[in-house]
């Protein structure tokens, strides 16, 4: 049978405090739904719909050009009334799996247990065991199988002491689930359509309902608040870290970093503590990354140190390059191997070549530069002439000396050399010493301005 995937995601999330729809709260750099949408596709999944419903423009911005089917839930009346807005275009011939767009900690592998204990006549769902269940529907069970889902409040001494929790993931075949909604009441209190009262109308007609436990409560949390989502956050990171350790990654403490993307890590990687780690990142082998830097959509090549308080983005390095403390690369630096910024340097769209050191106190923006040059302390690339950016290409061995400006567009030669203090505007010849500084002139009775009234 074919799998159809239905994510419930209309849900206010008021307990957020936020006007920003509950399933798009972040959660280690995405949104909760795209963790839960993204699950279903790596169970291969040939039908996802998400019923939506709060927010529903900004949730369906969030994911256009994905290939989802969405359902509308203008009035939100129940699970089980969210369920039937994805019915009328889901398949007969599917199973359907329910999952929570709030509950993004679900891993595939949990749920490819749940479908492969589960006939395709079969219902089947997702349980976990918790050490104070109080508050949960607890699961009642008869020769193994699922019998009946029982509300706190309508247990029994006995069944309070039962542990095993509904989670409210559920496996069903599509054709039988269409029947059992079509079924379903509302009369109680809240005059809600509950998905949980399915399961009595299987076991009525005799389905064998099957209980698969998740092995971790944090996989099946449900995220319904601010305090919840960070501590979704740690678990996320946790288990995200743990797996980068057992492929040899060291760090300085798995509790004080964020991976919010995919981190990909060469033999003997070491990452201190409190960095920060967005979208794509490559590190080499025997990277080592110190404390407090953010390191977003880059590619650092293998012995690359990375000094703290650094700020790396888009940007790529060779081989045994020095960053920082205190640097910052944009989009479009690349760095050949060999090559060192250093403390408060900013390089934005430019290629280093081999062997190049700026050190200290230094933008570098549309620059093209050579092998082994030496940029001193406080160079600044002019490149924005107010409206159009101009490049700056200083060529093999230069030596740039401190507090010197480049207006761009400007040539400076092979092992030429710039004095100190020189504003340069026209190409500087190889192999030659050039200056341009305006002459030193003292001003006799001159008075540092002072303020009115005193």
């Amino acid at each position: 049978m074919g799998l159809s995937i239905v994510i419930l995601a209309a849900g206010q999330g008021t307990r957020m405090r936020s006007d920003l729809p509950k399933v798009l709260q972040p959660l280690a750099g995405r949104p909760l739904l795209s963790h839960v949408v993204d699950c279903a596709h790596v169970l291969g999944a040939e039908d996802v719909c998400v019923v939506y419903g709060h927010g529903g423009e900004q949730v369906l911005a969030a994911f256009d050009g994905q290939e989802l089917r969405w359902a509308l839930q203008a009035e939100q009346h129940g699970t089980g009334h969210a369920v039937m807005q994805a019915m009328p275009d889901t398949p007969d011939a599917n199973r359907v799996l329910v999952l929570f767009g709030d509950v993004p900690l679900l891993t595939p592998a949990t749920l490819e247990r749940l479908l492969a204990a589960t006939l395709d006549d079969e219902v089947a769902v997702l349980t976990v065991d918790l050490e104070d269940p109080t508050g949960y529907g607890r699961i009642v069970r008869k020769d193994g199988n699922v019998v009946r889902l029982v509300e706190q409040k309508d247990a029994t001494l006995a069944e309070q002491q039962i542990n095993e929790i509904n989670t409210g993931v559920m496996l069903s075949p599509a054709v039988r689930l269409k029947a059992w909604l079509d079924r379903l009441g509302n009369d109680n209190a809240q005059g809600e359509y509950y998905l949980t009262d399915v399961i009595e109308m299987a076991v009525s007609d005799g389905v064998v309902v099957n209980g698969v436990k998740a092995d971790d409560e944090d996989e099946v949390m449900g995220i319904n608040d601010k305090k919840q989502l960070a501590q979704a956050e740690r678990a996320l990171q946790a288990r995200l870290v743990d797996e980068l350790m057992a492929k040899g990654v060291g760090f300085a403490d798995p509790a004080r970093v964020d991976i919010r993307g995919t981190l990909t890590c060469g033999k003997d990687v070491f990452i201190d503590i409190n960095a920060v780690i967005e979208g794509d990142v490559e590190l080499g082998d025997g990277v080592v990354v110190e404390s407090n830097n953010l390191i977003r959509n880059s590619r650092l090549g293998a012995g690359t140190v990375v000094h703290s308080n650094c700020h790396i983005e888009g940007a790529t390095t060779g081989a045994n390059c020095e960053l920082g403390p205190f640097a910052r690369l944009r989009p479009g630096a690349e760095l050949a191997d060999n090559v060192k910024a250093g403390n408060f340097v900013e390089i934005k769209k430019s290629t280093i070549a081999e062997g190049s050191k700026v050190n200290h106190l230094t933008y570098v923006g549309d620059a093209e530069i050579g092998k082994g040059v030496n940029v001193g302390a406080g160079t600044i690339t002019c490149n924005y002439d107010g409206v159009n950016k101009h490049r700056t290409v200083i060529g093999d061995g230069a030596f740039i000396g401190s507090g010197v400006e480049l207006v761009a567009p400007v040539e400076i030669g092979a092992d030429a050399t710039i004095g100190a203090g020189s504003t340069i505007t026209k190409p500087a010849p190889d192999e030659a010493l050039t200056l341009e500084r305006a002459k030193q002139l003292t001003v006799k009775g001159w008075r540092r301005p002072v303020k009115k009234g005193s």
